[in-house]
């Protein structure tokens, strides 16, 4: 998003009703009804208690931790569980398990959160007289209709959103206008609801009520568009997410004092089964339920759009931050953040198909949904205690009352929506996908880091210019590249030295290492070349931010082109015949790929991670293609991973036969 409407504008909160609340906006479609459904028997306790669950709910965990508190933790004005990790994570290196949770259970959300969005809003029109026969929740046309929208959205995600998005929010206030005056209106007839609002009986239902697990796992689904609040962040602004939020939630309580109001004014012995209040307080339902029900349906399409959105940027995040594999990342257009991701756009299009076939209708899955983001937002006031305590240094009282309240209640609706686990273990091996493959790939790097052996580059010029000036070895290549892991900035590993002096030597007239440093802020570009040995040997530092691929080609084509035009390099041939033509020298990049040793004795632990490691390597992008050297002159050198050498071989001497 252009940096501009990240500035408070109408603009800029326009927008941000299209992108940010989305997910939040659209849970009156189903709120209330499992209420209903979860409380059995519909009287003005269930009713003014649920409703009061709702507004706190709303007030403490949405405006309270997230609009007020975690919304500070921008970095750079980009937010996301990746984000405040890269804020905290120098002050604990356990602090990569709760993002890594976080970050795979908030994945998880993103096959669930489309399909029981968009069948609510289909399901209205069950509704609609004339349609009623056809349209019964959980018929095959409902189910037909709704797959036949997933496939479109997500087939439609390689070619971005930038013609679609401007209509994101104008559409957006659409619907928040239409669900606040539609409760507005049920309000009017029955002011006495406004009663709900007392905290008084939402504390008396949960203490009273015999279903009250189950009534607390349904108020926390009012919310479950907080997280994904918070990793838009960058999107819109901080400002302009808290003015709107004012107007989303004046409309969403208006709506779910309407729906409420709806209830209490029914006849006594009224049955609710298969009700949906939010389409029962549409006046004139043969006119105006069509149009609802097509708004609802563009309004939970936006933000199902909005949730795939954040979760390519949340891969994308994870790859720069070592968290998971390399993978084709392509961007659909030329706004700034805007990526594509085809191997999750087709897997999280596959879940959300999956997850309407299994379950069918709305109200069977709000009976699964919830669970992986009260993990999320736990991890989240995880984080969020170490960016309070050391990053803002509020004081220790403060942080400590804040961290108890967000504790108590996020663990409260943890426990209520733990109930849910049989009923989502479709989603088990999912959400454990996400977060083993996270988890193993962090943790193999910093194995795999733990073994690399550092060499000073200061040392080896003699070696080098020796290598470069003996013409008995064949030239390899004119211009030879490294890519370095080493952070010091006069070291190499000592595989680099080893893969140029090994074997065949490869003999060049330049050797270049380039380093690239991932910062905590988000878009980062810089670089710095340090000429060790002048026009000889050239070391090349990136410092780019952890939402910038690293695209090496391009990046060290431009160092190149900025260094010819300082005239701190020749990139001419070395080669009489074409120098005198003046054709460039030929460059050649040498990517060095591990595979792991047959020659190593380690724990179970680390044999488990590392097998692992390799194995979901072999389904990642090549490093080649990771780096955009693909298109580039470069070979691929393997190098076997010995972690612990078989060691103690005790070989008995024979005399000959």
């Amino acid at each position: 998003m252009q940096s501009h409407l990240k500035k408070l504008s109408f603009a800029g909160a326009l927008i941000t009703l299209g992108i940010i609340f989305g997910d939040i906006g659209t849970s009156p479609l189903y709120v209330f009804q499992t209420l209903l459904v979860e409380g059995r028997q519909v009287n003005e306790a269930l009713v003014l208690g649920s409703i009061s669950c709702i507004f706190w709910t709303l007030t403490l965990q949405t405006t309270f931790k997230y609009i007020f508190i975690t919304l500070q933790a921008d970095n750079h004005g980009e937010g996301g569980i990746f984000s405040l990790y890269a804020l905290v994570r120098r002050y604990g290196k356990w602090l990569a398990i709760p993002a890594i949770i976080g970050a795979g259970t908030l994945l998880a959300d993103g096959i669930i959160t489309p399909p029981i969005s968009v069948t609510s809003a289909i399901e209205g029109l069950s509704n609609v007289p004339a349609l009623a026969s056809s349209f019964v929740p959980g018929s095959k046309l409902i189910l037909g209709i709704v797959i036949g929208i997933m496939v479109l959205l997500f087939f439609f995600q390689q070619f971005g959103t930038k013609v679609v998005g401007s209509a994101f929010g104008p559409v957006m206030l659409l619907w928040f206008l239409m669900i606040g005056v539609l409760g507005a209106i049920q309000f009017v007839h029955n002011p006495g609801i406004i009663r709900a609002l007392n905290p008084y009986y939402g504390i008396h239902l949960l203490a009273v009520h015999p279903r009250a697990i189950y009534l607390l796992g349904a108020v926390f689904l009012c919310t479950t568009g907080a997280e994904a609040l918070y990793s838009d962040l960058g999107h819109c602004g901080r400002k302009n997410i808290q003015v709107s939020w004012i107007f989303v939630k004046i409309a969403l309580i208006f709506s779910y004092l309407g729906q409420g109001a709806w209830v209490l004014m029914q006849p006594a012995g009224t049955s609710f089964a298969g009700v949906n209040p939010f389409y029962q307080i549409v006046p004139y339902p043969h006119l105006f339920m069509i149009p609802c029900v097509a708004l609802a349906t563009l309004a939970t399409i936006i933000a199902s759009q909005a949730l795939i959105s954040g979760s390519f940027t949340l891969i994308s995040e994870a790859v720069s931050m070592n968290f998971w594999p390399r993978i084709t990342i392509k961007y659909p257009s030329n706004i700034r953040g805007q990526i594509y991701i085809p191997s999750i756009n087709w897997i999280l299009c596959f879940g959300c198909i999956a997850v309407s076939l299994y379950f069918q209708t709305s109200e069977a899955m709000t009976a699964a949904y919830g669970f992986s983001i009260t993990i999320a937002m736990l991890m989240t006031t995880i984080l969020m205690y170490y960016f309070m305590r050391y990053v803002k240094h509020w004081p220790v009282w403060l942080v400590t009352i804040i961290l108890c309240l967000f504790i108590t209640v996020e663990f409260s609706f943890f426990v209520a929506n733990a109930i849910k686990l049989l009923k989502r273990l479709f989603f088990v091996a999912f959400e454990g996908g996400l977060i083993f493959t996270m988890y193993i790939w962090f943790k193999a790097r910093k194995i795999n880091n733990r073994f690399l052996n550092f060499v000073d580059l200061k040392d080896q010029v003699p070696l080098l210019n020796a290598l470069s000036a003996d013409t008995s070895i064949s030239k390899y290549s004119t211009h030879l590249i490294y890519l370095t892991k080493a952070n010091n900035a006069r070291q190499i590993e000592e595989k680099i030295l080893y893969s140029i002096m090994s074997r065949k030597p490869k003999r060049a007239d330049v050797y270049w290492f380039v380093h690239i440093e991932t910062t905590n802020e988000p878009y980062t570009m810089e670089y710095s070349v340090d000429q060790v040995e002048p026009g000889k040997i050239i070391r090349i530092e990136f410092r780019l931010g952890f939402r910038i691929q690293p695209r090496v080609n391009v990046l060290y084509r431009k160092v190149v082109e900025d260094m010819v035009a300082r005239n701190e390099i020749d990139i001419h041939s070395r080669y009489e015949s074409l120098n005198q033509f003046k054709i460039n020298a030929d460059f050649r990049f040498v990517i060095m790929e591990k595979f792991l040793s047959y020659n190593n004795s380690f724990s179970v632990k680390e044999g488990f991670i590392l097998n692992s490691y390799f194995a979901i390597k072999k389904l990642a992008q090549s490093e080649a293609k990771a780096f955009g050297l693909d298109t580039s002159e470069t070979y691929v050198e393997k190098i076997p991973l010995v972690v612990k050498p078989v060691g103690n071989i005790i070989l008995k001497r024979v005399a000959a036969v």
